[in-house]
């Protein structure tokens, strides 16, 4: 399937690793030397500068641009897609209706870990485009279809930011060996370690049930959880999630 990508950003690459392995894409841009430093680092992609009347009429479009570009760039757009994907958080498909043509719409959320194919995506939308949708972003990742927008801003409040939540964890982590006293290349090796396994863990243990069996009594990791506990690091991460969402639900309003 030939997919065109609108946005020359982060998550426009990241998709466009992972994607290319699958489907045929394009990515039309506004930024002339972002695009060629894109294309050199994946070759199998073609480039497009977005011109003043570009025409979509009848392609497959991933809006990547950020939710306060959706006007300057949807105004430069003309014809009708086939279906429109965004990736914009907090834009309504009531809004992406209003902005652009396109015979179907979708809203989703993808992650950075696309790139790796790998990425955590929530989709909702048109219910004669889930198939198609749900194919393209299981060819990176895993995808789940949710019944409702809400269902989508808050699931982007958490797969969507959430690299960068566990990101800090793993850094910190990081840090703390490194500050006891171990070497910060044989740190960072033993988190992404112990990312990969505990990941493997949850597919099929609840994480209370994980933390349990590592946790003995009167044992090491019993006084590091304390300290966690203490510091807030539960309500941190619970707040974090509550305050990603509402600003997906801000963003919306605009």
């Amino acid at each position: 399937m030939k997919l065109t990508l609108i946005g020359n950003g982060i998550m426009a690459q990241s998709l466009a690793r992972g994607l290319i392995k699958n489907h045929e894409v394009e990515i039309i841009g506004r930024d002339h030397d972002k695009l060629k430093a894109i294309q050199e680092k994946i070759p199998q992609i073609t480039i497009k500068e977005l011109t003043d009347n570009e025409d979509i009429t009848g392609k497959n479009i991933l809006f990547c641009v950020k939710p306060y570009a959706l006007q300057s760039v949807s105004a430069r757009l003309v014809g009708t897609a086939n279906i429109l994907l965004s990736i914009l958080a907090g834009t309504r498909l009531e809004t992406l209706k209003k902005q652009i043509h396109a015979k179907h719409y979708i809203r989703t959320m993808p992650n950075i870990a696309a790139s790796v194919q790998n990425s955590m995506t929530t989709i909702t939308g048109d219910n004669e485009a889930k198939l198609v949708a749900m194919e393209i972003f299981a060819s990176i990742g895993q995808a789940i279809w949710v019944n409702t927008e809400d269902q989508l801003d808050i699931a982007t409040a958490v797969a969507g930011s959430g690299p960068a939540f566990l990101a800090l964890v793993a850094e910190a982590l990081a840090d703390g060996a490194v500050k006891a006293g171990l070497e910060r290349h044989l740190s960072n090796q033993l988190v992404q370690g112990l990312f990969s396994g505990t990941a493997s863990l949850l597919k099929h243990t609840h994480p209370a049930i994980i933390k349990d069996s590592v946790m003995s009594p009167g044992g090491t990791t019993a006084a590091g959880y304390a300290k966690l506990e203490e510091a807030g690091v539960r309500d941190a991460m619970i707040k974090a999630v509550e305050e990603a969402y509402k600003k997906a639900i801000e963003l919306g309003k605009k």
